[in-house]
């Protein structure tokens, strides 16, 4: 098995690019982790370009599978006074299996403020039993501690697509924005609540934006909330949201998943 710390600190430079090395354990189905994916894009652009102001937003395809040795290929679009734009490829197999377009924004003064909602009502951590039970699970989640927070588990043939769950990586790691966003694509899709059995599924996009990145490190316990708003021909539509323990708003996003059931 391979750390998360240890794959991300472990690139290595190859050309215009970075090589990663990502173990099977860190497998979601037959591709790479969608979390460790873009952490590692995001990681590569740091190592690209140095002192980068911190990470505003992200927008995030899953175009095919990953696996194995992927080589990552980042790109300064254009840097700004205060906003820096990057894009980043993920290649496996001679293949574009991710492409990830991140935005970078140094704080500036503003006469406006407005604070992000606040969590659903939530049990803590500890008092929580663990998402999946023995035996289930995708190989990843080895790396995680995950543990459901609401009321919906995945494949209970709820009438509703709707998971609250916590997690935090299960292993020491750097505290970092590269460390929070592979913590950002940790919950199942919303919709296997409403499933009655595992059935596959593929995440299309995803989009996010952070709030007050540069105290949002990923270290600790983060509640996660993912809710569908749009199932039908296929597909699913998803709000995302994330807290630190304290209830402080970290990240909100949108999913698209394509479901198989």
């Amino acid at each position: 098995m391979a750390s998360f710390e240890s794959v991300i600190t472990g690139l290595t430079a190859k050309g215009d690019g970075w090589l990663a090395t990502p173990t099977d354990d860190w497998l979601q189905g037959r591709t790479l982790y969608g979390g460790l994916s873009a952490a590692l894009a995001l990681r590569a652009c740091e190592l690209a370009v140095p002192g980068l102001p911190p990470l505003r937003s992200g927008q995030i395809a899953y175009i095919g599978p990953a696996a194995g040795e992927v080589l990552l290929k980042p790109q300064l679009i254009r840097q700004g006074k205060s906003v820096t734009y990057m894009s980043c490829d993920l290649v496996s197999g001679g293949a574009v299996a991710l492409r990830a377009l991140f935005a970078f924004g140094a704080s500036r003064e503003s006469r406006f403020a407005a604070v992000a909602p606040p969590p659903p009502v939530w049990r803590a951590p500890q008092d929580c039993p663990r998402l999946w039970p023995e035996g289930m699970g995708p190989a990843f989640a080895g790396h995680l501690n995950q543990r459901m927070a609401g009321p919906l588990r995945p494949f209970s043939g709820a009438d509703q697509g709707d998971l609250l769950i916590w997690v935090r990586h299960d292993e020491p790691v750097t505290p970092g924005q590269a460390a929070l966003v592979a913590m950002g694509d940790a919950l199942p899709p919303a919709s296997f609540t409403r499933f009655d059995g595992p059935a596959m599924i593929s995440t299309m996009t995803w989009s996010f934006d952070l709030f007050d990145p540069a105290a949002a490190d990923g270290s600790g316990w983060l509640l996660l909330h993912s809710r569908d708003d749009g199932v039908g021909d296929g597909y699913s539509g998803q709000d995302m949201a994330m807290w630190d323990e304290a209830g402080r708003p970290l990240m909100r996003g949108r999913q698209s998943v394509a479901i198989f059931a």
